[in-house]
This record gives C-alpha cells, sequence and structure tokens, in this order.
C-alpha cells in the first residue's frame, strides 16, 4: 500500500487555494506554512485551514521552522504566494528537496534585481532606476525623458503602480510611495523607476522540473484609461496553444527562468511584446493567482495546477510528457468590472444582462450591496469578476466588449451625494 506524500505549501491564500485542492485530489497530505506572524491585510478574513494536517506559523527562526516541517516528512515545498516564495526556497534547500536555492531568492522577488538579473543574462530588460528618495526618481525621469513607471519593489497585483509622465508626478509618487505599506502590508523602503514599455502585455505560466520548462498556458491582456490610471487591466483572454506569438514568448519566458534559477515548480511571467521584441514586466515564482489556471484547466484541460501536482508528484510523468502538445479547448475571458464610484452601494443594474451573455460561465461578486464601493484602480479592486468560456473565440470577444458597454457609472446604484466622479 502507497504511504501518502506530504506537501508543504508556504502561504496558501484564497487566491491560490485551488493548488492546495489539486494536491489534495491527488491524495497528498497538506501543511500549510505562514511566512510572517500576521496575516497580510488583503488576505484576513479569506483563507482557513480546514484541510490542512498543520497549519505551522514562521517566527522568523528558519530552523526551528525547518525542524517543524521536517517532522511530517515533506516531498516537496511549494510557494502558494508571492510573500512566501524565499521562505519556500529556504525551507526546501534545508531540508534537501527539490527548489531553486536561496542565492538569487532575492532577485525572484525583488523587482529592480529581477530585471538586472535578467539583463546580465543577455535577455532584453527595461531601463532603471533604484529609487530611495523622491528627488531620485524625478533626477532619473529628467535623465531618460518620455514616461516611466513608479512601483514597489516587492508588491503585486499592480499596487502602487504610477504610470508618470512628468518628473514632478514621478516625485509625487515616490513620495506617496515610500514608507506606505504595499499590498502585501510591507512597508516599501525602497521603489523601482522603469522606463515604459509600448506593447501588448502577457501572462505566461508556467511550471518546470530539473529545469524542464511546460508552458502551461498564456494569457493576453486588455487595459484601459481610467480612474487615473493609464494602464488598468481590465480583461485577460486565454490564448490558444499554439501560434507565432506563443513560440516567441515562449522561447523568450523559458530564458527568463534560466536566468533567474527557476529549476523547480510553477512561475508567473509578465512580458510586453514591445516593436523590438519580447521584454520581461516582472516575475513572479509562484502559481498564477486569480483563479486563472483554474479556469485554463476546464477550457484547456489541463493548466499550471495539475502541472504543478506533476513535477513533484510524478517527476518522471513529468519529463516525459512536458513537451507535448494538447488539443484545442474552449476560448475563455476573465473580465473586471471597473467602478468609477464611491460610496455604499444600493445594488448593480445590469448583472441579469451580464448572466444572459452566450458565453457566460460564472461571476463572482466581491462589492455586495450595502458594502462601501470605491473606485478600481488595481487588481484586487475590482467589485464583480466575470468569466466567459465558448467554443466559438469571436462568441467571447463580442460578450466581453459587451460588459464593457455595460459597465460604467449607469451600472453602479450610488446615492448621488456620495458619487464622487471618480472617473478621469
Amino acid at each position: 500500500m502507497n504511504t501518502p506524500s506530504n506537501v508543504v505549501i508556504v502561504d496558501s491564500y484564497a487566491p491560490t487555494r485551488r493548488l492546495a485542492e489539486e494536491f489534495g485530489r491527488s491524495g497528498a497530505g497538506l501543511v500549510r506554512v505562514q511566512s510572517t506572524p500576521e496575516v497580510p491585510a488583503v488576505y484576513r478574513g479569506s483563507f482557513d485551514v480546514n484541510g490542512y494536517l498543520a497549519n505551522l506559523v514562521h517566527d522568523g527562526d528558519l530552523a526551528a521552522t525547518a525542524r517543524a516541517v521536517a517532522a511530517y516528512h515533506p516531498v516537496a515545498v511549494v510557494p502558494g504566494g508571492e510573500v512566501g516564495v524565499e521562505l519556500a526556497d529556504a525551507l526546501a534547500e534545508r531540508l534537501g528537496l527539490p527548489g531553486n536555492g536561496v542565492e538569487l531568492s532575492p532577485a525572484r522577488r525583488d523587482k529592480y534585481l529581477m530585471i538586472e538579473t535578467v539583463r546580465r543574462a543577455g535577455l532584453a530588460a527595461a531601463r532603471q532606476r533604484l529609487v530611495t528618495e523622491p528627488a531620485e526618481a524625478a533626477e532619473w525621469h529628467r535623465s531618460v525623458g518620455g514616461r516611466i513607471v513608479i512601483k514597489p519593489l516587492r508588491s503585486a497585483a499592480g499596487n502602487g503602480v504610477h504610470f508618470c509622465d512628468h518628473p514632478d508626478q514621478s516625485r509625487r509618487a515616490a513620495e506617496r510611495l515610500l514608507g506606505a505599506d504595499n499590498v502585501f502590508s510591507q512597508t516599501n523602503t525602497a521603489l523601482v523607476a522603469q522606463e515604459y514599455l509600448r506593447g501588448t502585455e502577457y501572462m505566461v505560466n508556467t511550471v518546470s522540473r530539473d529545469g524542464h520548462h511546460r508552458i502551461c498556458e498564456i494569457w493576453r491582456t486588455t487595459r484601459i484609461a481610467a480612474n487615473g490610471v493609464l494602464d488598468l487591466s481590465d480583461t485577460v483572454y486565454l490564448m490558444p496553444q499554439a501560434g507565432p506569438v506563443q513560440e516567441t514568448l515562449g522561447e523568450y519566458a523559458g530564458r527568463v527562468l534560466d536566468a533567474l534559477g527557476i529549476r523547480h515548480g510553477p512561475a508567473h511571467i509578465e512580458i510586453k511584446l514591445t516593436g523590438d521584441g519580447p521584454v520581461l514586466v516582472e516575475v513572479g515564482a509562484r502559481i498564477c493567482g486569480a483563479n486563472l489556471p483554474y479556469y485554463a484547466q476546464i477550457a484547456q484541460g489541463g493548466s499550471q495546477l495539475d502541472w504543478t501536482v506533476a513535477a513533484y508528484l510524478r517527476p518522471s510523468w513529468f519529463l516525459e510528457n512536458y513537451a507535448k502538445p494538447r488539443p484545442p479547448g474552449l476560448s475563455c475571458a476573465y473580465v473586471g468590472l471597473v467602478s468609477p464610484v464611491s460610496g455604499v452601494l444600493r445594488g448593480y443594474r445590469h448583472l441579469d444582462r451580464i448572466r444572459e451573455l452566450e458565453s457566460f460561465f460564472e461571476m463572482s461578486v466581491v462589492v455586495q450591496p450595502g458594502q462601501p464601493i470605491r473606485p478600481t484602480v488595481d487588481d484586487v479592486s475590482y467589485p464583480a469578476l466575470v468569466v466567459l468560456m465558448h467554443e466559438a473565440e469571436e462568441t467571447v470577444l463580442r460578450d466581453a466588449n459587451t460588459i464593457r458597454y455595460l459597465d460604467g457609472a449607469d451600472m453602479y446604484d450610488v446615492p448621488p451625494e456620495q458619487a464622487d466622479g471618480s472617473e478621469n
């Protein structure tokens, strides 16, 4: 009789809970490690520890946490979210389990080090400057001209990203961000200023084993200018498995993984396809959030979820199959509603019309009637999310555009005296 394998997941929160479920379905026992004594504010109330053999809270003593984890004889340590990447690396190395080592761990989290590491490997990379004082942001902006991007070193989900056309804007953005907390409740002690890359942005989700990389799915993003945000992500579209764009992105993504020492496990790679070719935006050395791998699994018969499980629990099968193509599947889109209003939400006016769309698959209403609503400015402030799925791509595209038509100030029933006209 086979003994169940135990798997440690570091920082499994709501956005990546499907990964824990996938390991559970495989028969693995699950141990959860929390990398911070306090749960980041963005995740409070959105997770539970049911189904885990234990929930171990790391207090900064790596040796003690490693001993506690070792008691469960795990076969793998997997990062469950962005904030847990470095602890997962350290635990895997301490316990002699498949992992990516600790030498490049900071470069897999710090967005400035990340780009510099990729540049040193000979890959195309954005011009950038490390910023610790607001004046440095303005000074570098004057030296390069044009539009630049200011963002925290260790955040995610579009949190704190500012698009700046003038040095004064860069200085003000740095003033707002330095000393403030990022999305993970960590204080920004430094920022990165980068050139603004023009081109369509793609998300390439991968899984690796022993340096062999599976391109699991690629998502194309679309963006709108709203609520003072120049490039606000509003919809992502699942791309077909094969095509010239996918080939270009996959080849570049593999080289990025090699440059950052990602030899084992999942990664989420954001790439701009510029006029000069692919250029890295940033990498998360963990599974993609927002349930996107779950929807890709339904639409295409497999995704980053099942490939991650295979990489750790069935490595021989993974190495035999990682390069094989899959048959075509369904088209899929993940559409975020973009609120332009602030106030207490009384209700939504057009959700029934969205549910009647031909490709409608699922809707998640995040902000419920009676709750405060605010303008959408990043990936964690959508008031509702809609998933579309259909065998015909044009049907998904049509319905996504219909949602954007329906979504606007008229969508949201907010008392007139509270609506602040935040849409820019």
